[in-house]
């Protein structure tokens, strides 16, 4: 399924994703890997499933909002004097554009974001 058409439905806790190792330079602990699925593009905002295995990992974050669906994190800011954040199922999170995140993913951690 590459997205939703109108009037559908899916189990976004239940989806099957495929995963793909991170890039060597972004992983600090583990060997994460991550998964997308782009469930649909609604006035040019993307909305889809992310989801992280255990382990650490930086990134340059898209102005985005996200609810967790299942697992648990660390989120942690570079550089912009925020406190880490704890993440976990019900979190709504927003990150903006550019933010240099560091993930530290203690259960594998699944989220629908909007982007």
């Amino acid at each position: 399924m590459n997205g939703l058409a109108a009037g559908a439905g899916v189990d976004a806790g239940a989806l099957a994703l495929d995963h793909e190792p991170l890039p060597a330079e972004e992983v600090l602990a583990g060997s994460p890997t991550t998964a997308v699925h782009e469930l649909a593009t609604l006035g040019g905002i993307e909305v889809g499933i992310w989801e992280m295995t255990p382990g650490t990992a930086t990134d340059t974050e898209a102005d985005e909002v996200f609810v967790v669906l299942s697992g648990s994190a660390t989120i942690a800011f570079a550089s912009s004097g925020l406190p880490d954040l704890e993440v976990g199922p019900g979190s709504v999170v927003r990150l903006a554009e550019g933010m240099r995140t560091t993930w530290t993913v203690t259960e594998t951690l699944r989220k629908v974001y909007v982007a």
